[in-house]
């Protein structure tokens, strides 16, 4: 199976509702502190976005950071924006009333509304997207933004060079391990990982986020493979 095959494929399991049922046990177990994450990243917005901020969550389906989001903050609006269709039915059962709050949108960054938004995020989505695309998506993203506007990104970013990839990889099974993953599910998920998913080195991230216009670019989060950045339009 060529790259872009094993990576449709591994983007198909997402629009299996039985998969999307189960979602959040996954990040769960394979991304340290993901509760913690979504309740900084809450906070970090708040620093700048109004009361009634209307915020864009790029890659929202499973309604995990929503509802973090809506309960923080009972005033604001969202746009969730997410590719699988059985994803985001999730994240309406996941948000219960405060589904009422949100606007899904099936599709990528192209099909999300103008703007301008108060705030957006991207958690546990770009590493999905080749370098190119990564940076296009984002400056797509930056463009629906007010001038200042807070955002936040999260996603699999660590050492790339030698032997330093597959060490962090064994690191991030171990955890997942230890978190009570099963043996063969982690080791396939590294497998695939490290076969077909266009990780990039945290340094390589930031310069991505400055070329597609952000500024004053800070890391907040490092729990393993994964990084996490505030930055402003």
């Amino acid at each position: 199976m060529s790259d872009n095959g094993a990576m449709q494929a591994l983007l198909a399991a997402f629009n299996d509702p039985e998969h999307a049922r189960r979602y959040s046990d996954g990040p769960q177990r394979f991304v340290p502190a993901i509760t913690d994450l979504h309740r900084m990243t809450a906070i970090l917005l708040a620093e700048r976005a109004p009361k009634d901020a209307r915020v864009l969550v790029l890659g929202a389906g499973g309604g995990l950071e929503l509802r973090v989001f809506a309960t923080a903050q009972p005033s604001w609006t969202f746009v969730g924006v997410d590719p699988a269709g059985a994803m985001l039915s999730e994240a309406r059962r996941a948000l219960g009333q405060d589904a009422a709050r949100v606007m899904f949108c099936e599709g990528y960054i192209d099909d999300a509304p103008e703007g301008p938004f108060d705030a957006a995020t991207c958690l546990l989505t770009l590493h999905f997207l080749a370098t190119e695309e990564r940076r296009r998506t984002l400056a797509e993203l930056r463009r629906r933004l007010k001038p200042g506007a807070p955002f936040v990104a999260a996603h699999s970013s660590f050492p790339q060079s030698g032997d330093a990839r597959l060490l962090w990889l064994s690191r991030y099974g171990a955890f997942a391990r230890a978190s009570g993953a099963d043996s063969a599910q982690v080791e396939k998920m590294i497998a695939t990982l490290d076969a077909h998913l266009p990780m990039l080195a945290p340094e390589q991230d930031e310069a991505i986020l400055r070329d597609a216009g952000f500024s004053d670019i800070t890391m907040f989060y490092a729990a393993f493979t994964w990084r996490g950045w505030i930055a402003y339009a």
